[in-house]
Formats: structure tokens, C-alpha cells, sequence
């Protein structure tokens, strides 16, 4: 199960990060390309990363040691990946024009659309570097004993 929570990380964190890894020179097209392939499976992420980290947050706050971080990111990150089939709406920031205008979506994530050239901004940003930060609590708990 801490395997599951762990490649969830990795992937979730890749399918948010991915607006700002596709701003990296010579591979960025190349990564971009694979979260566009990845996408309409970033549900099943989400799931997984939602119901592994649930599970971790309940097991310990009842019976401790004491909440992790492995666990709160991959709740954070379920739930993130999982925003617009819980909530049924769109995201929360995107107002009306910016809709309108038909702007490019990045794996229908909240806050992911590539609004300027330059990258992300605002919410979009913020999940972005979420993503990295869950890719790297992904990685590390790869290779932290479970225990």
C-alpha cells in the first residue's frame, strides 16, 4: 500500500507539474506530449493517491506514530486530481472570459491552463509546484523504510 501511495505521488505530481515541465528546454515537448497521453487516466491517480493517503492519514492519527507527510500530500494530490468530478464545476479561478476565449486546457486540472506563453500563473502556478513538490515526497518515500 505505502508503494501505491508513493507512485501516486509520482504520477499525480507529474500530471500537475506538468504545465512547468513543459517550459524545460529540449525535453519539455517530449514530457508534455506524455502527460497528454496520461491525462484521461489522472483520475485513476487521483483515486489511488486519495484512498492510499486517506488510509495512511486514518492509520495514524488512531494508532500513530504521528501524521506524515507521504500521506497529506497524497491527499492533497487525490484530491487536486480528482477536483472536478467531486465538485462538478470548473475551476474556481477561470472566470468567464478566460472560458470564452478558449484557452488551452492542461489535463482539465483546476488552475492548470497555460494562460501566457511564459507558463502558469496564479492557482494554475501554485498546482505546478505542488506537483514538483509531490513528485520529490514520491521519490523520497521510494526510499524510506516503512515503519
Amino acid at each position: 500500500m505505502a508503494l501505491l501511495l508513493d507512485l501516486a505521488n509520482i504520477v499525480g505530481g507529474f500530471l500537475l507539474a506538468a504545465v512547468l515541465l513543459r517550459l524545460v528546454p529540449r525535453v519539455g515537448d517530449d514530457l508534455g506530449r506524455l502527460a497528454d497521453r496520461a491525462a484521461p487516466y489522472a483520475w485513476i491517480v487521483g483515486l489511488v493517491a486519495l484512498a492510499a493517503g486517506g488510509y495512511y492519514l486514518i492509520v495514524h492519527l488512531v494508532s500513530g506514530p504521528r501524521v506524515f507527510h507521504f500521506e497529506v500530500v497524497g491527499v492533497g494530490v487525490g484530491l487536486a486530481l480528482l477536483w472536478r468530478r467531486l465538485t462538478g464545476r470548473a475551476e474556481p479561478h477561470a472566470g468567464r472570459s478566460e472560458r470564452r476565449a478558449g484557452l488551452p486546457e492542461h489535463v482539465g486540472l483546476p488552475g492548470a491552463r497555460a494562460e501566457r506563453p511564459g507558463g502558469p500563473t496564479g492557482v494554475g502556478l501554485l498546482l505546478a509546484v505542488f506537483g514538483l513538490i509531490a513528485i520529490v515526497v514520491g521519490i523520497q518515500g521510494l526510499f524510506t523504510p516503512d515503519g
